[in-house]
C-alpha cells in the first residue's frame, strides 16, 4: 500500500523546481508509504511522477518506485496490491525477474498485453499512473470497487494527480476554489460522490477507469474516461441469468468464492490481522481466515465506555471461539473528542460518515501489532444487509398507491419541508436517495449550491426494489463513503486493509444470487450468516445489527457544545456564506434543547465547518 502524486505540464518546467515542488507533493503523503519514497521527472515531456511506500510485498529495493519497465517504455507508480500476481507470472514463463513485487509483475502485464487487458487479468485493488514514454501518453486508472483513491484535474496550464488531495495542493498551481453543487451534494449525503471532490476542477476517478492524456494536450482538456469493468454491467447482465442452484447450493458456493479471496488476500511478506466488531461481515473473514491459517490469527476491536455503543463483548465471544490472538482496547469519551480535531487533515475534505471515529482508533490499534489488516465491508451492499432496504421499499409500497398528479398536488399545498419532498418522489430510487439524505426538504441550505433529483449512477434493469437500493449503495455509498472511510483512517495509522468481500470474483457471484437467498424469510445476509453459522454457534452473533457509531448528539448537547458552538456561530457562517445561517442555527437551537435529534445534518454541517478552518 503506498500513495503517489505527479503532474504534466505541456509547457516544461525547470528540473530543479519541478524536483522541490514534486518532493514537496510526495512528502505530505510520508503516512500511506513511511517506508520508501522516489522521484521521477522528464523535463522535456513535462511529466513527473512521485511516490511514497508502504512495504507490503517484496520490501527490498526491487518493489521500488516509480518503477520503470525492462524494455524502458513506461513508468510506473502504484497503490495498492494485485493478489492473483503470482499467478500471472506463471504465465510469462522463465522470465528474469528483478524481485518479487506486484508492481513488477503488473508492468510485464502491460507490456505484453497492454494496460486494459492487463487490469482485466489482474485481481486486487489499486489505483495507479502509467506514462507510456513512446507515446507520452499519461494514463490513471482505478480498481473496480473503488478501494483505493484517485483524484485529477486542470488547474491553470497544470494537470494534477495523486491519491489524496493534500498532495495535490502542494502544487503551487493549485488553485482550492470550493464547489458550490458538490458541497450541496455533500450537505444531502454526509460525503462527495465520484466523480465530484470539494474543489472545482478536480475530480475523482470513478471505480473500474482508465483515463488518458498525452503531453500535448491543450490546458483543461482530457479524454473521455472508459470502464474495463463496471458494476452496472455486471448487475445487468446477471440479471437475466441467476444462479440455478438451490440456497444450500448457494452458501456453498459463495463459500468458495470468499475461501478463495480471503486465500489471495494473505500474501504478504509482513504481519497480517483481522478487524473483528462481532458482527457477521466481519465474523466470517475471522472465521474463514483462521480456518486457513495454521497459526492463530490476530484480531483486533475496539470499544466504548457509552452503553449501547460497545461491540468489543460480542467480537470476544467470537474470538474465543475461534481461538483467534485477539486484542481490544477501550477508548474513553475524552480519547474520542480529542481525535475530532484530526479528522480534517485525515479526510483531505468534508466527510461526515460518524464511524470514521472508531474505524480510526481499530486501525490505530492494529498497526501497533500488524501491517496489513482485513475487513468485512461490503456485505451489507452485497447481500441485503441494511434495515433501511426493506423499510424504504415498504415506505415507497405504501406512498406510490397515489398516483403522481395526486403527490405532486400534496405537495404544492404543504411548507417547504422533509414530508413535501418525499411525496414528490419520482422514483423509488430518488425516494431511496431521500430516505438517505442528511438534510430533508431544505433545498435552499446551501447558498447558490444546485441540487438534481439523479442518483448519479448508472441505469439498470433491476425490478426488486431492494436490489435496487442495493446496486445504489454499491456504486455511490460503497465507494464514496464506506471505502474512503476506511482507507483514510488506515493509512493515516500507515495501515494497509483489504477487503475480501469486495474480491470481484464475489462481487460477481454475489449479484448472481437472487435477492430470495438475500433476504430469506425476513432474514438480512442470509448466506453469510448460513456459512459463519459452521464456524461460530448461532446465538454468540445472533443480535440486532449496531452500527459502528459513537454518541455524536449526546456529546453535541455535552463536552463538544463549546466546539460546535464556535463553528455554527450566525456571524462565522454568514461571513463564510456557504450555508443559509437562520436554518443552521435554528436546527441546532432544536437540537440543544433536546426537543428533537438534529445531529445527522449538524455533524455534516460541523465536518465542513472544521475542514474550512483547517484549510485556512
Amino acid at each position: 500500500m503506498c500513495g503517489f502524486v505527479g503532474f504534466l505540464d505541456p509547457g516544461k518546467f525547470s528540473l530543479d523546481k519541478a524536483y522541490a515542488v514534486l518532493g514537496a507533493m510526495a512528502e505530505v503523503l510520508r503516512h500511506r508509504g513511511p517506508d520508501d519514497s522516489g522521484l521521477w521527472l522528464d523535463a522535456e515531456a513535462g511529466i513527473a511522477l512521485g511516490h511514497r511506500r508502504l512495504s507490503v510485498i517484496d520490501v527490498t529495493d526491487a518493489g521500488h518506485q516509480p518503477m520503470m519497465s525492462d524494455d524502458g517504455r513506461f513508468v510506473l507508480v502504484f497503490n495498492g496490491e494485485i493478489y492473483n500476481h503470482l499467478e500471472l507470472r506463471r504465465a510469462f514463463g522463465e522470465s528474469a525477474w528483478r524481485g518479487h513485487s506486484d508492481t513488477e509483475t503488473l508492468l510485464a502485464g502491460i507490456c505484453r498485453w497492454g494496460l486494459e487487458k492487463a487490469l482485466r487479468k489482474s485481481t486486487g485493488m489499486f489505483a495507479l499512473a502509467l506514462w507510456d514514454r513512446d507515446t507520452r501518453t499519461l494514463s490513471l486508472a482505478r480498481d473496480r470497487m473503488g478501494e483505493k483513491p484517485l483524484y485529477y484535474g486542470w488547474q491553470g496550464n497544470t494537470f494534477l494527480f495523486g491519491s489524496e488531495l493534500k498532495g495535490l495542493r502542494r502544487h503551487p498551481h493549485f488553485l482550492g476554489e470550493i464547489d458550490r453543487h458538490a458541497l450541496g451534494l455533500y450537505a444531502r449525503r454526509g460525503y462527495i460522490p465520484a466523480p465530484h471532490s470539494i474543489h472545482a476542477g478536480i475530480s475523482k476517478l470513478t471505480p473500474g477507469s482508465i483515463l488518458e492524456i498525452s503531453s500535448g494536450a491543450s490546458p483543461g482538456s482530457v479524454r473521455p474516461v472508459h470502464e474495463y469493468w463496471s458494476l452496472a454491467e455486471v448487475v445487468n447482465g446477471v440479471a437475466s441469468h441467476r444462479f440455478g442452484g438451490g440456497p444450500e447450493e448457494a452458501v456453498d458456493t459463495l463459500e468458495m468464492a470468499l475461501r478463495g479471496a480471503i486465500k489471495r488476500q494473505r500474501i504478504a511478506d509482513v504481519p497480517l490481522g483481522v478487524f473483528l466488531s462481532g458482527g457477521t461481515d466481519s465474523s466470517v473473514v475471522a472465521a474463514l481466515m483462521q480456518s486457513i491459517s495454521s497459526v492463530p490469527v490476530r484480531t483486533f476491536t475496539i470499544g466504548f465506555e457509552e452503553k449501547g455503543y460497545d461491540e468489543a463483548a460480542f467480537a470476544r465471544a467470537v474470538a474465543k471461539h475461534l481461538m483467534t490472538d485477539h486484542t481490544e482496547l477501550y477508548v474513553s469519551a475524552k480519547e474520542a473528542l480529542e481525535v475530532i480535531p484530526e479528522l480534517p487533515r485525515i479526510y483531505d475534505e468534508p466527510f461526515a460518515d460518524m464511524s470514521q471515529i472508531p474505524t480510526l482508533f481499530v486501525s490505530r490499534l492494529a498497526r501497533r501489532h500488524v501491517t496489513v489488516a482485513l475487513t468485512g465491508d461490503g456485505g451489507d451492499e452485497l447481500f441485503c444487509g441494511y434495515d433501511r432496504y426493506p423499510q424504504t421499499e415498504k415506505n415507497w409500497s405504501q406512498l406510490s398507491l397515489f398516483p403522481q398528479r395526486l403527490r405532486d398536488a400534496m405537495q404544492a399545498l404543504l411548507p417547504h419541508g422533509p414530508l413535501a419532498e418525499g411525496i414528490a418522489s419520482r422514483n423509488p430510487d430518488v425516494f431511496y436517495c431521500f430516505m438517505n439524505s442528511q438534510w430533508k426538504g431544505y433545498p435552499g441550505l446551501v447558498i447558490g449550491g444546485e441540487e438534481k433529483e439523479s442518483t448519479g449512477s448508472p441505469p439498470c434493469v433491476l425490478s426488486d426494489a431492494k436490489e435496487r437500493m442495493m446496486y445504489l449503495d454499491g456504486t455511490d455509498y460503497l465507494p464514496d463513503d464506506i471505502l474512503v472511510k476506511v482507507d483514510r483512517a488506515a493509512m493515516s495509522a500507515s495501515l494497509e486493509t483489504r477487503v475480501p468481500l469486495l474480491d470481484h470474483n464475489v462481487v460477481e457471484m454475489a449479484w448472481r444470487l437472487p435477492i430470495s437467498v438475500k433476504f430469506r424469510n425476513g432474514i438480512t445476509k442470509w448466506p453469510l450468516k448460513r456459512i459463519l453459522y459452521k464456524y461460530v454457534p448461532e446465538h454468540l452473533v445472533h443480535r440486532p445489527k449496531m452500527g459502528f457509531g459513537v454518541p455524536i448528539h449526546h456529546w453535541l448537547r455535552g463536552p463538544l457544545r463549546d466546539w460546535a458552538e464556535d463553528l455554527l456561530s450566525e456571524n462565522r457562517l454568514r461571513r463564510e456564506g456557504y450555508f443559509d445561517p437562520s436554518f443552521v442555527r435554528k436546527e441546532w437551537e432544536t437540537h440543544i434543547d433536546g426537543n428533537k435529534d438534529r445531529h445527522y445534518g449538524l455533524w455534516t454541517i460541523l465536518m465542513f465547518q472544521s475542514w474550512m478552518k483547517y484549510e485556512q
